[in-house]
């Protein structure tokens, strides 16, 4: 079973490289930091949650939130996924599914009914290097209208 964080966890740092294959370390970000794990770029679901995050980025940003989405893709089709779909959010790559494991991203779950290892799509927001929210199993369609909704940013 995979151990799975929780507010009030302290935010597993890491250092990922982003689609320009430049290093982007957690706790150097300043503010909020929205760290949400997704399974591959340019697959439907993921290209929906991408872009409603694209789409809420400035609202996020008024409110010092940065966004960072993290999967096992390389770098390269990170920056094609970018380019494609227009994405305005932080893209970096976890190849060795190193962080994904840490954060409680990476393991046994249901798909079409059998049980898989892979990406549990799970969203987090780290405040001064501690969650403050976590959610596992999270749907892509209608995820970004439900956190904004939880972070009271709604309109």
């Amino acid at each position: 079973m995979t151990t799975r964080l929780q507010a009030g966890d302290t935010a597993p740092d890491f250092t990922l490289t982003n689609d320009a294959g430049e290093p982007v370390t957690l706790s150097e970000q300043t503010g909020k930091v929205i760290v949400y794990f997704y399974p591959a770029a340019m697959t439907p679901g993921c290209t929906k949650q991408a872009c409603d995050f694209s789409d809420s980025i400035d609202r996020l940003q008024s409110e010092g939130y940065t966004v960072l989405g993290i999967s096992p893709d390389k770098p390269e089709k990170l920056a094609k996924f970018r380019e494609k779909d227009g994405l305005t959010i932080g893209l970096l790559s976890d190849p060795d599914k190193d962080v994904l494991t840490e954060w409680g991203a990476f393991g046994e779950k249901k798909l079409y009914g059998k049980v898989v290892q892979g990406v549990i799509r799970s969203t987090f927001v780290v405040e001064d290097g501690t969650i403050s929210l976590a959610q596992y199993n999270v749907k892509a369609t209608g995820h970004v209208a439900k956190l904004r909704k939880d972070l009271g940013l709604e309109a």
